[in-house]
């Protein structure tokens, strides 16, 4: 065994020279499946009877210089996105909140209850809530969106913020109470901003997910990023612009999840005090990260709730 590898033996020259020849030829072969793409949407096809250019010829590409179209885009789309996912955020993190006190309460028919609601919240699918709340409480489109996120959301931070708790050492609420304190003080003042800042980049990760899922939308008539460009402006400027509206569609959405991405990355490096510079902790997401914590929780010794 050599001293760089403990589970397996460092790679000969061999085995290394056929390394390098599989990434080559797995190059190779990328390059020749994105070749075969861009002919393939490059190549003129026919429509009622009618030669069409390819996706990538100019004409295809013009009304991205008309300033009405990216003002509709923008201060329509990506505005209705973004004050959907803003709203239903706030509301996700204030439900999760609730739902992780009542979670973690120590009385039984409070704690068995919500248990319930969030397992129920959390395997229910957000379009199926979406639709629901908007024929069944008959709301308009936006807050279907916006309290279906919410719901869907907010179970989720509620439980990762009760496994946030459970992963506290004991001796936490025990210096609380030695103090004084009452359980609730002890829970609200010491243990939950622990709990909430060390859950922070999970919750901040989950934020990136309601984001995407304001897509959803798009089904229930919600005059989001999705529907403006594909539905609203394919139908005024005609079909043979669907893959240019498509492709600045997926550049908006790119944009604002990437950089919500960052934030939430950037956040775990600053919140973990584990973290050091050119070893950057592994991403997990909301459902990998409770079940770790519940078992960090286990180990320490900490009362988890069952």
């Amino acid at each position: 065994m050599s001293g760089a590898g403990v589970l397996f033996d460092a790679p000969g020259p061999r085995a290394r020279r056929l390394s390098a020849i599989l990434s080559w030829i797995s190059g190779v072969v990328l390059l020749g499946l994105v070749a075969w793409g861009i002919m393939i949407l490059n190549a003129p096809r026919e429509s009622g009877g009618i030669t069409l250019p390819g996706m990538f010829d100019p004409s295809r590409w013009e009304i991205l210089a008309d300033p009405e179209f990216w003002s509709f885009v923008i201060f329509t789309g990506v505005w209705n996105t973004l004050r959907a996912a803003i709203v239903a955020a706030v509301l996700a993190i204030a439900l999760g909140v609730v739902l992780a006190l009542l979670r973690s309460s120590p009385i039984g028919w409070i704690r068995i209850p919500t248990a319930i609601v969030i397992e129920f919240f959390r395997g229910m699918p957000v379009l199926l809530m979406m639709l629901f709340i908007l024929l069944v409480a008959g709301t308009g489109q936006y807050w279907a969106v916006v309290a279906a996120l919410a719901i869907y959301n907010g179970a989720l931070i509620g439980e990762a913020l009760r496994a946030g708790l459970a992963s506290l050492p004991r001796g936490q609420r025990e210096a609380a109470l030695s103090v004084g304190m009452r359980p609730l003080q002890s829970k609200m003042l010491v243990e939950f901003p622990q709990a909430f800042r060390q859950m922070l980049p999970i919750i901040v990760a989950q934020l990136v997910v309601l984001l995407k899922d304001t897509s959803l939308g798009y089904i229930v008539g919600y005059q989001e990023l999705l529907r403006v460009t594909l539905n609203n402006l394919g139908s005024f400027y005609g079909n043979r612009y669907l893959f240019t509206l498509w492709c600045v569609a997926f550049v908006l959405y790119l944009i604002m999840n990437l950089s919500l991405s960052w934030f939430a990355r950037w956040l775990a490096k600053r919140g973990d005090r584990r973290f050091r510079p050119g070893k950057a902790t592994p991403a997990l997401d909301a459902s990998q990260a409770i079940l770790v914590t519940d078992a960090t929780a286990e180990a320490r010794g900490g009362e988890t709730p069952r």
